[in-house]
């Protein structure tokens, strides 16, 4: 179905903090079924692509490879694990997977990019859409060119901490396998609204969710990039193709240590993200509404909604007069009187990092990103 799979597992999970840090950042994290929520991702990229590309931060390349352990020995095969020296945004990392996939296997492969915090499902689901998103990259579709493919998540409310994708008024008229519909033309992206402009979005019904994930011919991508966004991919095109001494073997994966000019392209690559340097300018967009469940674990609140911890129950939680509308995650026993609607987060530093504790109403989480700009300005960067 793909060639290569890129996926972006660097970041810092700040907006799962207390649980998450620069220590082991939420991608990370136990998710549904015990599995990390990267780990998951790994799984879904083994299932539609021959090669998985991981970015990741250098030190958290140990959080990788203990997440990718229990693999087989042929599936740690498919993997090439690069790590970044610096912390770029998306559009430094894709640039940098895509100009690997050409140097090390030839031009024009049918790429997808995942990120690593999502909980999707179920996995059939997943594949059927991503078979659609190949084709129309590749521009397999009669009278069709290479585009840039995004995935849209149909909103189930008027949510402010996503950003979305307007698509066209009417299905693209497709044939083949493509022809069952659920493919338009995405006509704009929009930034995270106010509750308002969200609200207007949602009874508009052609504007869904942006998922982050995209799907592309390797040698499209590279020259939105020339054309859009330079600087970005100018370091990286001039990287050599990687010799043999550029891998070390980390329990049976190829970890890209030593490839000449990695550290300097990364130096000189300008932070920026996938939308802003190459989506939103690119000359053909065209979104596939995701068929499949989609919980982007991008807050606490969102953390609270995923199926599998609604209605968790724990014996170190107690309460007086206290709604069960209240979400806790604590490693120490909580006791909670007369609340509701809460979400509780305490980490006591068991751990090895320092104790820290959220509280937050539910709904408001996504300003968390105000408390941790606070946090650093105090100068207690330890606690991130």
């Amino acid at each position: 179905m793909f060639d290569d799979c890129i996926i972006m597992a660097g970041g810092l999970g700040t907006r799962l903090w207390p649980a998450s840090s620069s220590r082991l950042p939420k991608q990370f994290l136990p998710g549904p079924g015990g599995k990390s929520f990267f780990r998951a991702a790994v799984d879904r990229g083994l299932a539609v692509s021959g090669r998985i590309i991981i970015i990741a931060g250098k030190a958290h390349v140990r959080h990788v490879l203990e997440a990718c352990d229990s693999l087989s020995g042929s599936e740690k095969a498919r993997l090439v694990l690069i790590g970044e020296p610096l912390a770029r945004n998306t559009a430094p990392a894709i640039a940098c997977g895509a100009v690997f996939a050409e140097r090390t296997a030839g031009r024009g492969r049918k790429m997808l990019v995942l990120t690593s915090d999502h909980v999707i499902g179920p996995l059939e689901a997943f594949r059927a859409d991503a078979e659609k998103a190949a084709a129309l990259a590749a521009g397999a579709a009669p009278g069709a060119a290479p585009a840039m493919v995004v995935f849209g998540i149909a909103p189930g409310r008027p949510e402010t901490g996503y950003g979305y994708i307007e698509a066209g008024g009417g299905a693209l008229p497709l044939g083949g396998a493509l022809s069952e519909g659920g493919c338009f033309r995405a006509l704009s992206f929009r930034e995270k609204p106010d509750r308002e402009t969200a609200e207007k979005f949602l009874a508009a019904g052609n504007f869904y969710w942006n998922s982050g994930m995209f799907a592309f011919d390797s040698s499209f991508i590279l020259d939105e990039f020339r054309k859009n966004e330079p600087e970005v991919l100018a370091p990286f095109e001039k990287l050599p193709v990687p010799g043999e001494g550029a891998y070390a073997a980390r329990g049976g994966i190829a970890a890209l240590e030593n490839w000449p000019g990695l550290e300097a392209a990364y130096g000189a690559a300008r932070a920026v993200s996938i939308d802003y340097a190459v989506a939103e300018k690119c000359r053909s967009v065209i979104m596939v509404r995701a068929g499949f469940d989609w919980f982007d674990v991008g807050s606490w609140d969102e953390y609270a909604r995923l199926p599998a911890v609604q209605g968790k129950k724990d014996a170190d939680v107690f309460g007086a007069d206290t709604a069960s509308s209240c979400f806790v995650d604590a490693d120490i026993p909580v006791a909670l009187c007369g609340t509701e609607d809460l979400i509780v987060v305490i980490r006591s530093g068991r751990d090895g990092g320092p104790a820290s504790a959220l509280i937050a109403k539910k709904g408001e989480t996504q300003r968390l990103k105000a408390i941790v700009e606070q946090i650093k300005a105090a100068g207690r960067t330890e606690l991130l």
